[in-house]
């Protein structure tokens, strides 16, 4: 019995000591977005390198880590608007402003998930650095899989798009998220119009079907 309650005191400090790691991560990317270093992240949290490595393996390990953590407050987020007693077109827009609002309010956490870690490095530069070479591309496309996956899933259980209906609501779970990434990352760039601009001219492009489908039933919540 002692050596369970052992085992998960020694559990719960390393879940712990994970959490503050990622914390210490999440300031160095919101000072220096992706050119955030190991070297920095382990200065931030008051540690070697070698000890972070142990936590996370190489720099691919701990992205991953902080991209779940940010994936799962904005999925969290986004299944609040969607549950919102509100019509269904309100809560589209609403939806959408969610995933705006949330790359608007962290931008640099946004480019660290989604950009390669030195654009403007020369290819000598890069051979200097092997965390300037991080290939960052190879490691958002899952990210942004699973938001397409867990909002078919969504608009799945919530949506009757006649037959075929599954497949249909993970075409558009993948395609919505598409749109929403490529639309965000330039409007987050160039900044062409105001984000509730961007918001209606996406719910715009997308209501032509949405408004025809009917719910599903759901307990406890609206449809899409």
């Amino acid at each position: 019995m002692e050596t369970t309650r052992s085992a998960e005191r020694q559990r719960t400090a390393a879940e712990a000591r994970r959490r503050e790691l990622l914390e210490a991560a999440d300031r160095v990317v919101l000072r220096d977005g992706p050119q955030a270093s190991m070297n920095a992240i382990a200065a931030e949290a008051g540690i070697t390198k070698p000890i972070l490595y142990r936590h996370f393996g190489d720099k691919g390990g701990l992205y991953r880590a902080l991209a779940t953590r940010h994936t799962d407050a904005l999925l969290s987020a986004l299944r609040a608007a969607l549950d919102a007693p509100a019509e269904r077109r309100a809560r589209v827009e609403s939806t959408l402003d969610t995933y705006l609002a949330a790359i608007e309010a962290r931008p640099q956490v946004y480019r660290f998930l989604m950009h390669p870690a030195d654009d403007s490095a020369t290819s000598a530069e890069a051979a200097l650095s092997s965390e300037r070479g991080f290939d960052v591309g190879r490691h958002s496309a899952p990210l942004l899989r699973r938001l397409g996956e867990e909002l078919g899933q969504v608009i799945a259980e919530r949506v009757d798009l006649g037959p075929d209906s599954e497949q249909m609501a993970r075409i558009w779970g993948h395609g919505i998220v598409g749109m929403m990434h490529a639309a965000g990352d330039w409007w987050l760039g160039d900044r062409p119009c105001s984000r509730e601009r961007l918001v209606r001219s996406m719910a715009d492009l997308l209501w032509g079907r949405l408004a025809e489908a009917g719910d599903r039933d759901v307990q406890g919540g609206p449809g899409f």
